[in-house]
């Protein structure tokens, strides 16, 4: 596959989510991303069979890698990894705490031996934390962050975001933390070590409920699809179906009351004449915002909106979704046959990165023993491919 990072070699010991989400945006750029599996397989391989009898969450995050299979408590497999090590830019991993150190290929053991080797651990809580030896999934971390207590209405109480965010996000930072590692390696001809967690990861991203919270005293509302800084921005229903209204600022708001509304003095009124009263006046002013919303039809109101460019969102489901106007698909090979998934976001000088083939369990094994395993693992697959 080409791509800035072609050349570039990454082992990937890793399983679920995050990891093989960071690894395959690499493997999206041109890297070579060598996936290790346990004999039984990542994980994640069953998490579902909704893709032609196959895990959406695999096919989600492993495309373009290359699959072999070792077992790590057989010296030799563990030997064979090492110098897979050896020969790599990148070595990701999110095993539980402490497994690879047991290994003997923990990151300063690694760091040691291989100055330009970058590390990158994928843990559920910061190393030094009091955490930092607890078992930790998605949804435990969306529950523990915060995450969840700023999720849902008043009536839902605490609810899940519904994807794997805590995961998502943390594959994106540690994506993110590997590119800069390369770089950084360009300049001083050092590797790095990258530590980053599940938990320190989503509650970065808590950081306006979590300053609201610590400066003002106020514990954040759950407000469903309303937002909780600034009105209007919430969901209204036209006469056949509801829309999602974004206010951004104050001329929006002058457009939206003499346009929408149909009342520009309201915009003046001391109730609504900036967001923090606004805020402060929210009932008040979603039942103004209701009745004008009430008369149109959901075409109606969309176009009208469009025309005095007032941001909008229609409540869409999964079908929606897949029937979308702006939605870009890409096709992704896997061992059942091609696969239609949601394109990747960047557009890189007019082009969206080709996306490299799902590999089947141990695909390559044999190849990469070959290339990797010295003589011993060569003989072996020798014996194997004559059985």
């Amino acid at each position: 596959m080409s791509g800035v990072l072609q050349g570039t070699v990454v082992v990937a010991l890793e399983q679920a989510v995050a990891a093989p989400l960071a690894t395959s945006r690499l493997a999206d750029a041109g890297a070579r991303v060598i996936k290790l599996e346990r004999p039984e397989g990542d994980f994640a391989r069953g998490y579902d069979d909704y893709v032609l009898g196959q895990s959406s969450y695999f096919v989600w995050n492993n495309r373009g890698k290359e699959s072999c299979i070792v077992d790590l408590k057989d010296p030799e497999d563990l030997a064979l990894v090492e110098e897979m090590i050896a020969g790599a830019d990148v070595f990701v991993q999110n095993l539980a705490p402490g497994a690879t150190e047991r290994l003997g290929i923990g990151s300063e053991a690694l760091r040691k031996r291989h100055g330009r080797l970058t590390v990158c651990d994928i843990v559920g809580f910061a190393a030094g934390t009091p955490d930092e030896e607890r078992k930790a999934y998605d949804l435990l971390i969306q529950a523990e962050a915060g995450l969840s207590g700023v999720t849902g209405s008043s009536l839902s109480g605490p609810t899940r975001v519904g994807i794997s965010i805590c995961d998502i996000a943390t594959g994106q930072a540690a994506y993110a933390a590997i590119l800069q590692a390369l770089l950084l390696r360009e300049k001083t001809g050092q590797g790095s070590h990258i530590q980053v967690s599940l938990f320190d990861t989503i509650a970065e991203y808590l950081n306006v409920p979590y300053l609201g919270r610590r400066y003002s005293g106020r514990e954040p509302q759950r407000l469903g699809l309303a937002h909780p800084s600034i009105a209007p921005y919430g969901v209204f229903s036209a006469s056949d179906g509801d829309v999602l209204i974004a206010i951004q600022n104050e001329r929006e708001w002058k457009l939206f009351c003499e346009h929408v509304l149909g009342n520009p003095s309201i915009a003046d009124d001391p109730r609504f004449d900036r967001n923090t009263a606004r805020v402060q006046n929210r009932t008040e002013l979603d039942r103004n915002v209701q009745a004008a919303v009430a008369r149109r039809t959901v075409d109606a109101l969309c176009r009208l909106l469009d025309r005095v460019r007032i941001a909008y969102g229609r409540i869409s489901t999964m079908a929606d979704l897949m029937a979308h106007k702006s939605a870009t698909t890409a096709s992704v090979q896997t061992p059942a046959g091609p696969v239609e998934v949601l394109a990747p976001p960047v557009v890189l000088n007019g082009r969206r990165p080709a996306l490299g083939k799902v590999p089947a369990l141990g695909e390559h094994s044999q190849a990469i023993r070959s290339e990797f395993g010295g003589p011993v693992a060569r003989n072996a697959v020798a014996g194997a491919a004559k059985s």
